[in-house]
């Protein structure tokens, strides 16, 4: 990938190859590489931070997007975060944009099943994917630091807190199995984040993890075009699936299973090719049929190249 010209005060002058970013949070590697140097999305698509570089560690692998460029994590604390989105930000809001995307996760989770089992989900937003599963759980643990849900998520039954460390207390070593979805990205210490919620396990529980797949095809086929809508300001961290297993390590978890599932048909990525800009899910003429968006979908997640990874962890038993 291409990289625009790099400002001569952020490059380490011992190592002129590398630049100056904090110790990786993930394995502690003080050496990163500029992957990335340019315009970076700020919410939804259109808005932009005008410069903004990206970095990958020479130990474990991870990119970060450097955090000038990034959001404080205050931001997700209350409506701002999806008004930069441009996103609803009530819950009936959220349910009507999110309830139909929850059949790409209860998909992931099948065969595993959640009958019975304490099940958490951190970063849960408005608890689209808790609503799916509560019926089958026997306890439903709803983390979310976003205070605008926060009393629906708990006239519905969950227990509700906001962040993995204020549930300890109460849930230390009782859920069987956990989920995450499209938040590691987020974080400021994404091992330190998995190694929390790994405190909630139960030994032999699980955690399913979603993150963007820096490996999504796109960032080939499109490098100069791409990349500035892929890299975002509420985003810090880039994984591939070598990169989130070395996290989970990290944190004391055993990758058990990787899967990558892509979100959009063939259109969409015609409409990049054609156009440079994203088309969501709207078909093409002559286009729309669900049987080539099967077969469109399924090879990429088979190549590795879809624009979503989901990583299975466990918790090992004493």
């Amino acid at each position: 990938m291409s990289i625009a010209t790099l400002d001569a005060a952020s490059i380490d002058p011992a190592t002129p190859d590398l630049v100056a970013f904090p110790d990786c949070a993930v394995c502690g590697e003080q050496a990163w590489i500029p992957i990335y140097e340019g315009p970076v999305r700020d919410g939804a698509f259109g808005n932009s931070r005008a410069s903004g570089m990206v970095a990958e560690c020479v130990g474990c692998g991870v990119r970060r997007l450097d955090e000038h460029s990034c959001h404080d994590d205050a931001v997700y604390t209350d409506a701002a975060y999806r008004e930069i989105l441009g996103e609803a930000s009530d819950t009936n809001g959220f349910h009507a944009a999110h309830d139909p995307l929850q059949l790409e996760r209860l998909n992931v989770v099948n065969p595993m099943t959640l009958r019975g089992k304490v099940v958490a989900d951190v970063g849960c937003a408005a608890g689209s994917f808790l609503d799916f599963v509560a019926g089958l759980a026997r306890s439903v643990i709803a983390i979310e630091p976003g205070k605008p849900y926060h009393e629906s998520l708990t006239r519905r039954g969950f227990h509700v807190y906001d962040y993995t460390t204020h549930a300890l207390d109460d849930c230390v070593g009782a859920v069987e199995h956990a989920f995450s979805f499209q938040v590691i990205e987020h974080v400021e210490a994404p091992a330190a984040f998995l190694t929390e919620i790994a405190a909630l396990m139960a030994p032999g529980g699980r955690l399913t993890v979603s993150t963007p797949n820096r490996g999504d095809l796109l960032m080939e086929l499109l490098p100069e075009d791409y990349p500035p809508f892929f890299y975002r300001s509420v985003h810090r961290w880039y994984f591939s699936d070598d990169s989130l297993a070395r996290c989970g390590r990290a944190a004391g978890l055993v990758p058990v299973e990787t899967r990558f599932v892509h979100r959009f048909g063939v259109a969409n990525t015609l409409r990049w090719l054609r156009e440079r800009a994203p088309g969501g899910r709207h078909p093409l003429p002559g286009l729309d049929d669900p049987a080539l968006d099967s077969v469109w979908r399924d090879t990429l997640a088979r190549e590795g190249t879809a624009d979503t990874i989901y990583m299975t962890f466990e918790k090992p038993l004493p």
